[in-house]
């Protein structure tokens, strides 16, 4: 157990404990992340809750690429830091960032990214940022797409349920490495995280058995109805 497992194994009950309990938090496809070797968990982001809600139902440590304004708080960098995030410049070429984030999974983590690369207040997905897809292609690695739903409506007083679905880990294998089968990789990934996003309430089969979310579309106001437990 290095460092940053150790924050995490502290900072689980400490934080995402309560967030579970005041969220009502249910997840679905937990069993499709890889429990070891590096792998990029791409996640959608409504709320301020989100962060500790992943890492509650997360199997792994995980390690978050976070905006360089939260690094820059004093407390609350060395805060994130503690559990291995980092930040990244948004808005520009980040080398230093994208370096970071391929030695993270290149040492076997997982890579925690914000797939549209900030918050969307209004409940409704925003374009997909290429980051996971190109780590995962230069890399090698699976990416994992997880979607929330229902933490655009949560905040104190109104303590709506939440839930957490994860989809199948993609690969991009098939394709040979050169500058057009890249730009395919990228937009198969986006597509495939919209789709996770955007079906965050489909329904799950017993593990070992799942199958991708329906086709995406650009609301997630889905019905909890169509949700099936996997306990």
């Amino acid at each position: 157990m290095n460092r940053v497992d150790f924050a995490w194994a502290i900072g689980k009950p400490v934080m995402g404990g309560p967030t579970a309990l005041a969220s009502r938090l249910r997840v679905y496809g937990k069993d499709r992340v890889p429990r070891s070797g590096g792998v990029v968990l791409a996640y959608n982001h409504f709320s301020w809750i989100d962060i500790p809600a992943f890492g509650w139902v997360s199997p792994r440590s995980v390690y978050f690429l976070a905006k360089a304004e939260a690094h820059a708080v004093p407390l609350a960098g060395a805060y994130l830091r503690l559990f291995g995030s980092f930040g990244v410049h948004r808005g520009e070429s980040d080398r230093e960032a994208v370096r970071r984030m391929r030695d993270v999974v290149r040492a076997g983590h997982a890579l925690g990214v914000f797939a549209e690369g900030t918050r969307q207040r209004s409940g409704v997905l925003g374009p997909v940022q290429p980051g996971a897809a190109m780590v995962a292609i230069q890399e090698d690695v699976p990416v994992v797409c997880a979607a929330i739903y229902g933490s655009y409506e949560w905040k104190p007083g109104n303590f709506k349920p939440v839930s957490i679905a994860y989809g199948e880990p993609l690969r991009f294998r098939d394709l040979p490495r050169n500058g057009m089968a890249t730009a395919r990789r990228r937009r198969r990934s986006r597509q495939s995280c919209s789709a996770s996003g955007s079906g965050s309430a489909t329904s799950t089969r017993p593990a070992g058995r799942a199958t991708p979310s329906r086709p995406a579309r650009r609301s997630i106001s889905a019905p909890r109805s169509r949700f099936r437990s996997r306990a």
